[in-house]
């Protein structure tokens, strides 16, 4: 009980001190990322898929992950559909890098562990394991992405040079640069959402609270006029697809919302009789 209540401490105040920071001190050009739209309005799978094909719906957003396979100088290798925070993390970095610097080319560093640092995640000798099966499932799968009658077809990674071991000394065979593909680099130039850095390493132990968050920056300041009524049925088509009952979703969800609005302070959203509330809030990152 001891650790538990230690745990749960930690955690709370990890939220309090990133609530502090985010009030006090405005963003600067290092906290800006982004993430793409349509992601932010249907995420990953948060938790491990079993199969190969993942499937998401929400509203007039659809989201298909399909896992493909790597060469890894011998074989070509199946590989998973990419899940969790840290398929969130990469992506994030990925496509911050790509926005602010405008390019495809995106550097990863020379090590794993360099790569880590960048995504603020060098606290475990396990992250070593959930990068390299993260960052290879992200650079073999297929990603459909649709909206209204519109689909686009592709990878968001175009080239990776795989490397067949996560022993972090042996930097030669990190790839060093990963290469967007085309399409998924101009949507997301044309669609990238800005969001708080700070706020969403603050999430990265939960992709539901990172989920929560990036929906709620991509909406808020978009609604003009009365709030809007979501309800549950509506909230959990977009975010429950993991939850067996209504009922574990709902207190999954209200937890977690309540991490994301500790870190984006600016958020006006109520939980009502029903479902959410969701009133006009500025956005984390204004206007660059």
């Amino acid at each position: 009980m001891a650790n538990e209540i230690n745990t749960i401490t930690k955690l709370e105040n990890k939220l309090i001190q990133a609530n502090s920071l985010i009030i006090s001190e405005r963003p600067t050009s290092k906290d800006y990322a982004f993430v793409h739209t349509i992601l932010c309005q249907v995420g990953l799978p948060r938790s491990k898929v079993e199969g190969e094909k993942f499937e998401r719906k929400n509203g007039k957003a659809s989201l298909l992950v399909t896992a493909g396979s790597i060469w890894d100088g011998n074989k070509f290798v199946q590989q998973g559909v990419p899940y969790g925070t840290f398929a969130r993390l990469v992506l994030a970095y990925l496509s911050s890098y790509a926005v602010k610097f405008k390019t495809k080319e995106i550097n990863i560093g020379r090590s794993t562990r360099e790569f880590l640092s960048k995504i603020n995640t060098l606290d475990d000798g396990r992250n070593y394991q959930a990068l390299w099966k993260q960052v290879t499932a992200l650079a073999a799968c297929r990603i459909q992405l649709g909206y209204e009658t519109a689909t686009y077809n592709g990878q968001p990674i175009a080239t990776f040079d795989a490397w067949v071991t996560t022993n972090d000394k042996m930097e030669s065979l990190w790839p060093g640069v990963i290469t967007l593909s085309s399409d998924f680099y101009n949507t997301l130039s044309a669609a990238a959402v800005p969001i708080d850095f700070r706020a969403y390493l603050t999430l990265k132990k939960s992709a539901l609270q990172m989920d929560i968050y990036t929906m709620l920056v991509h909406r808020l300041f978009r609604i003009e006029g009365k709030p809007i009524f979501i309800p549950w049925q509506a909230v959990k088509n977009q975010f429950g697809q993991e939850y067996k009952t209504a009922k574990d979703f709902k207190r999954a969800f209200v937890d977690a919302l309540k991490a994301a609005l500790i870190v984006y302070p600016q958020a006006k959203v109520e939980v009502v009789n029903g479902g959410l509330q969701l009133s006009p809030s500025p956005p984390p990152i204004s206007k660059m």
